[in-house]
């Protein structure tokens, strides 16, 4: 077997995944899987703007888990990657100093190990959804798979969507045959020969920790910044005390900053009303601007989804939520509509009965599951015919899904521009003809055996 190591640094945390495959003479082109991942301790890289060197050393734990994950001997030719999204894209445009300081103490801390270091970089938005649908369409063999023989196999299956929702940002990716209006939305891959024309668009702001603050944002603007500031979306009999300094520590609310200062504290005290969070909800996106012929929200192109799509990260954890917790299906947009406004209805110590290992979040859900499906339906246009279409899954089989293992297989070459031709396929044929002279054989003994048998009975007779 080798290995590969990727650690994904997220805008709420970081995650460390390491994937393993068949040490296959052709090109490193075994199956890759997911040997084990490790979820670092603590916030996302992005948070330690004020101590960059606690940055890296947050990693130490899973980096020590890593050697004894992969063989020692294996270790120097392991390739040790690291990847930060949205949270870092924030601090690289509210920063660009303070952001280059917390990627090279982290650099300085992957180099101290023993593996194959091979950089660590802020991938933009577009890079983070394409790599996830990568990843997605890989795991299920969309692109290739191998045949029971060995051999390459191209299974002429449509590619699935990717639907991504992070902590800082979300990204929507799918295949179209449609005009890409916008050339920056358009990504060509050649993937095993065969061409893709792939849409892609990450809205950066849209991440679940970010439209918490811009609602919270948005709360105090509407009551004008009174100390005591009423939460529809959260539960009745739920209040908390922040800090003004937490609300506009962000690129994503900074515009909105008021001029009180930021030391002040502000007491929201949730009210529990549906139809009066979705409507705060719903002015976190402009969907009145568009250039297009057609758009998402924000004025962003976007061509009419088609065919299935998968929905992971903060989506799976929602939709999961709703399905286990409130004991809800989600097959319908008015399903997700009618959970929300349910979650919304329920109070704080209901909630808490429910899952009270879930406390931290649970105050979040009844907002999180609203802006999902206006986000979806309004935002995306998923409507009664295309939404029973999209998966919530957080893996496919063993592997987690997420951009991480498309990066790796890029950055590797792992996937193959051309399709793969070798040994293998040499062997298929080879394997082909035995069986044609296996048939042929067993047919011509049948044939002679029945001959034989007429000839004995005619001498009897």
């Amino acid at each position: 077997l080798q290995y590969g190591i990727v650690l994904d640094a997220g805008s709420s945390h970081t995650a460390m995944f390491v994937y393993k495959w068949p040490a296959d003479k052709e090109n490193d082109t075994g199956v890759v899987s997911e040997h084990s991942m490790c979820d670092v301790e603590g916030p996302g890289i992005s948070s330690y703007s004020s101590n960059p060197l606690a940055a890296g050393t947050s990693l130490e734990p899973c980096l020590n888990q890593a050697l004894r994950d992969v063989p020692k001997e294996k270790h120097m030719g392991t390739p040790l990657y690291l990847g930060a999204t949205a949270g870092m894209r924030l601090l690289n445009i509210s920063d660009p100093q303070v952001s280059d300081t917390v990627l090279r103490a982290v650099a300085a801390m992957l180099k101290k190990y023993p593996f194959d270091f091979r950089g660590a970089k802020i991938l933009s938005g577009e890079e983070e959804g394409v790599f996830g649908w990568v990843t997605a369409n890989y795991l299920l063999e969309n692109f290739i798979k191998r045949g029971w023989l060995g051999e390459w196999i191209q299974p002429q299956k449509k590619t699935l969507g990717a639907m991504d929702f992070g902590g800082a940002s979300t990204q929507i990716t799918f295949e179209t045959r449609d005009t890409i209006e916008n050339p920056r939305n358009e990504v060509m891959l050649k993937l095993y020969g065969q061409a893709y024309k792939v849409y892609t668009h990450s809205f950066l702001c849209y991440g679940r920790d970010q439209v918490l603050k811009r609602l919270l944002s948005n709360l105090l603007q509407a009551e004008s910044y009174q100390e005591t500031v009423s939460h529809p979306c959260w539960p009745m009999g739920y209040n908390k005390s922040l800090l003004m300094s937490s609300i506009y520590n962000s690129p994503c609310t900074e515009k909105e900053r008021p001029s009180l200062a930021l030391n002040t504290t502000v007491t929201f005290v949730g009210t529990g009303n549906g139809n009066l969070c979705a409507l705060h909800v719903s002015k976190l996106f402009d969907f009145t601007s568009c250039s297009f012929s057609h758009c998402s929200f924000d004025g962003v192109f976007q061509p009419t989804v088609s065919g299935s799509f998968i929905a992971f990260s903060a989506f799976f954890y929602t939709v999961d939520f709703i399905q286990t917790v409130m004991g809800r299906p989600v097959h319908l947009p008015s399903d997700l509509k009618d959970a929300a406004e349910t979650i919304c209805a329920t109070s704080w110590s209901e909630l808490l009965q429910k899952a009270p290992k879930l406390e931290k979040r649970l105050p979040d859900y009844c907002a999180v599951s609203t802006f999902v499906y206006l986000l979806t339906t309004k935002g995306y246009s998923f409507n009664n015919h295309s939404f029973p279409n999209i998966a919530f899954q957080k893996k496919v089989g063993e592997t987690s899904i997420g951009w991480a293992l498309g990066y790796m297989l890029n950055l590797t070459n792992m996937i193959p521009a051309e399709k793969p031709s070798s040994h293998k396929s040499m062997l298929y044929y080879y394997w082909v003809i035995l069986i044609l002279l296996f048939v042929v054989t067993t047919l011509t003994s049948l044939v002679t055996a029945i001959c034989l048998l007429r000839h004995s009975k005619s001498s009897i007779i």
